[in-house]
């Protein structure tokens, strides 16, 4: 995927804690996410991208591998969808920030915040999809930025009676 560089992993120093199971065990098997596809943006540096996607900017692209395609049959523009995506950029040994980014605001534990920095930097962007073109997706408020990978797309879910 053009601009997308191999993630590093947690860091040096960085000690996986281990995956707790539900029977309490802890365990080292890891979880393997196989990207879709990409983010084709005019935004190329997380630093110019706005914290959130309704907060400016603009449209791009969801690039999405040939050998998906079938599972993009019925997307539709107009639709609303959950963008997953794997912020390659992110750093992943924080686990406390300042929300926003704003010094002025007391330091919260990431899980708490939007942040992309934490030990799994899974994005979730609620974009509005714009037109379906093949394998490419044209949707408005997504703030990842180019090259980003694209894990997975969800459809927003209508009120329980309309599902």
């Amino acid at each position: 995927m053009p601009g997308a560089t191999r993630d590093p992993g947690p860091g040096p120093g960085v000690r996986s804690a281990g995956l707790l199971r539900c029977d309490g065990a802890v365990t080292e098997t890891p979880y393997t996410l196989v990207p879709i596809g990409w983010v084709e943006s005019p935004l190329t540096e997380p630093a110019a991208a706005p914290p959130q996607g309704d907060e400016g900017t603009g449209e791009a692209w969801l690039v999405i591998d040939p050998a998906w395609a079938d599972g993009l049959r019925d997307l539709r523009a107009g639709t609303d969808a959950i963008v997953l995506t794997w912020l390659h950029l992110a750093r992943r040994d924080v686990l406390a920030v300042h929300p926003r980014g704003d010094p002025d605001r007391p330091v919260r534990g990431v899980f708490s915040t939007r942040s992309p920095d934490r030990p799994n930097p899974i994005g979730l962007h609620p974009v509005r999809i714009l037109a379906v073109a093949g394998t490419r997706i044209r949707v408005r408020d997504c703030e990842a930025v180019h090259g980003t990978p694209v894990l997975d797309i969800k459809p927003v879910l209508g009120p329980p009676g309309r599902r």
